[in-house]
């Protein structure tokens, strides 16, 4: 499938699909603690950056990481600076600075792995961070000037300190009113049990 097939098929969509390698694959829907921590950051974001030149965005944004040619909705990006949208897109963008993706058991070994891999090649992402739903922790991934990644890992009642934005946001805010789940977010289903 092209690009332009993607997006065709896409925008008519009742649901998210991403598009990686000539595939276009269906969005999982959340649990509701995904959905309460996603919701926290965007009003924690959004708050701290409301007289920023930073915009914080939901997972409604299209992200298209141009040298991979994946298309991805983020839990949550922050845009530093005009958005600038993808070749021959109104509603696609290629300049995230910050990207969150809430980590689920069906997806985890993807946001650590290959998605965090085509993450690193957007050039304007300065921070990545996984936030998990069984215990108050974000693992905050920074671009140094290297180009290497280094990692903090941030739990409990510590503030998160977001040097690309000059900002700082409570992971008290961020989990408020979760309900920890510290078994598998979705039970496992074997077959024939």
């Amino acid at each position: 499938m092209s690009e332009a097939e993607y997006l065709e098929i896409e925008r008519a969509a009742d649901f998210k699909s991403e598009f990686f390698d000539g595939e276009m694959f269906a969005m999982a829907g959340g649990t509701p603690q995904h959905s309460l921590i996603a919701t926290n950051l965007a009003r924690e974001f959004g708050n701290v950056l409301r007289n920023h030149a930073c915009v914080p965005y939901n997972s409604d944004l299209r992200i298209k990481i141009e040298a991979s040619v994946l298309f991805t909705y983020p839990d949550l990006s922050v845009v530093c600076g005009p958005l600038q949208f993808a070749s021959g897109t109104t509603d696609t963008i290629v300049n995230p600075s910050v990207v969150v993706e809430v980590l689920s058991d069906s997806t985890e070994a993807y946001d650590r792995g290959k998605k965090f891999e085509l993450y690193r090649q957007i050039p304007t992402l300065k921070e990545y961070l996984l936030v998990s739903q069984k215990e108050p922790r974000v693992e905050q991934f920074i671009r140094q000037a290297d180009g290497a990644w280094l990692l903090r890992d941030v739990h409990g009642k510590d503030v998160l300190e977001v040097p690309p934005l000059g900002v700082s946001v409570s992971l008290a805010e961020i989990f408020a009113r979760v309900d920890f789940v510290p078994g598998p977010i979705r039970p496992s289903i074997v077959p024939g049990v």
